[in-house]
């Protein structure tokens, strides 16, 4: 296992994180997986043998099941592995059970702690954008919370550009403790991260935790053009993450099957090779629904692409550039620095 120093912290995590959303199978949590605390002892004994050192769950998963299984699980051994948590989603009716207020982020923290049965987060990520709360309250609640010793670093996930860079900017005003992790979507299916999130985070010295780098399956390579799979996540209720482009995914498992092949490795363990190799990647949080799948993704650390794979699945993948990233790609290259090229560094038209 190798391991990557998470953004500009002392810590050092494994490249592949455990995640824990089949944890339960409760409410709608069901379509991903339902893992038992059985089924879960050995998925965690499978990862810790294998190295990994972070499981990753939060507290709207099965409405605390997860996190609740999870605590069951690591009891007895909670100083071999790091934490990650997260606050955000509605946890109750009220109009307070939901949200990022100082309120609701110090209820959940406990919440939390008690179903994991532990007394700190090594990892506390706010789950979603708030819009209604001030983020000085936000910034001030987890920097306390840090100081407490309830938590020892901060991560984000699912912020916008914009978003983000004003909730750093909000906690260096303060002096509060800034995120060292940033959680996000990102994968061959989609790579709209490149756009602001993975330049930013290279910018900011924020390690990128990767949610679903398999497209919740997609990448699996049992979803081919003209063939239908049993049993995929696609064909259930849930619908994380959106296809917006069905013939350039196809097009995408088909260079991702084809390069797999000639490896002699599963189409799961290319996709998940490709991502660690990307700028500003530092771990990705897998899921399984089986123990034969967690082994497989577990290979990826083995799995070594050539410059001619990347460069093919680059090119087969590729995000349009929007503007403003045409206009610079074609007037400002000769000036990009390490975060501009996240994005331009194999620009589909060529022109960086």
């Amino acid at each position: 296992m190798e391991y990557r120093q998470l953004g500009r912290s002392g810590l050092r995590v494994s490249v592949l994180t455990m995640g824990t959303m089949t944890f339960g199978g409760r409410d709608v949590f069901g379509n991903v997986g339902s893992t038992d605390v059985a089924g879960a002892r050995r998925q965690i004994d499978i990862c810790l043998d294998a190295g990994v050192n972070v499981f990753d769950t939060a507290n709207i998963y099965s409405s605390g099941l997860s996190e609740e299984i999870l605590g069951e699980v690591v009891k007895g051994r909670r100083e071999r592995l790091l934490l990650s948590s997260k606050v955000r989603m509605p946890m109750g009716d009220g109009p307070n059970d939901q949200g990022l207020s100082r309120h609701h982020i110090i209820d959940q923290v406990e919440g939390s702690l008690r179903r994991l049965g532990t007394d700190h987060l090594d990892i506390y990520h706010v789950h979603q954008w708030d819009g209604l709360t001030p983020l000085e309250e936000t910034m001030e609640a987890l920097d306390s919370l840090v100081r407490s010793g309830k938590v020892r670093y901060l991560g984000v996930s699912n912020y916008s550009g914009w978003q983000l860079m004003k909730a750093l900017g909000v906690a260096d005003a303060h002096g509060y403790q800034r995120f060292v992790s940033n959680q996000i979507y990102y994968s061959l299916e989609s790579r709209d991260a490149e756009y602001e999130l993975v330049p930013l985070s290279l910018d900011q010295g924020l390690g990128i935790m990767v949610w679903s780098p398999l497209a919740g399956g997609l990448l699996s390579g049992k979803y081919r053009r003209g063939q239908q799979a049993d049993g995929g996540r696609h064909l259930t209720d849930w619908d994380e993450p959106p296809v917006r482009d069905e013939e350039k995914l196809y097009d995408t498992i088909e260079t991702v099957v084809d390069i797999a092949a000639a490896h002699g490795v599963s189409p799961a363990q290319v996709s998940l090779a490709y991502l660690l190799a990307q700028p500003g990647v530092t771990t990705l949080v897998i899921g399984a629904r089986n123990d034969e799948q967690l082994r497989d993704n577990l290979g990826a650390v083995d799995v070594r692409l050539d410059a001619a794979d990347l460069e093919r699945l680059d090119k087969v993948s590729a995000p349009e550039l929007i503007y403003p990233h045409w206009h610079q790609a074609r007037l400002a290259a000769a000036r990009f620095g390490t975060p501009d090229r996240a994005l331009h560094r194999r620009s589909r038209d060529g022109e960086a």
